[in-house]
């Protein structure tokens, strides 16, 4: 039981340092949360579908570079 235990805690720490480490990497390159956008818009905009997690890294890229890569960064 105790091994059992010791093994769900080092899951749960290999769970956590990705969820951080995922965020620690979109945040050193630019890339606006997905999970702040929802909770705006759950507050903010109830009545409006939210987009999915696809749709919203898609947006984000064409606001950023612009639709149809016309603009680049370099």
């Amino acid at each position: 039981m105790e091994k059992q235990s010791k093994i769900a805690k080092y899951i749960a720490n290999i769970s956590r340092i990705y969820r951080q480490s995922e965020k620690f990497f979109s945040l050193l390159v630019g890339l606006p949360s997905y999970e702040k956008y929802k909770e705006h818009h759950e507050k903010y905009h109830p009545n409006c579908p939210i987009k999915s997690r696809k749709e919203f890294f898609l947006d984000s890229q064409d606001k950023r570079y612009g639709r149809g890569g016309g603009k680049r960064c370099c």
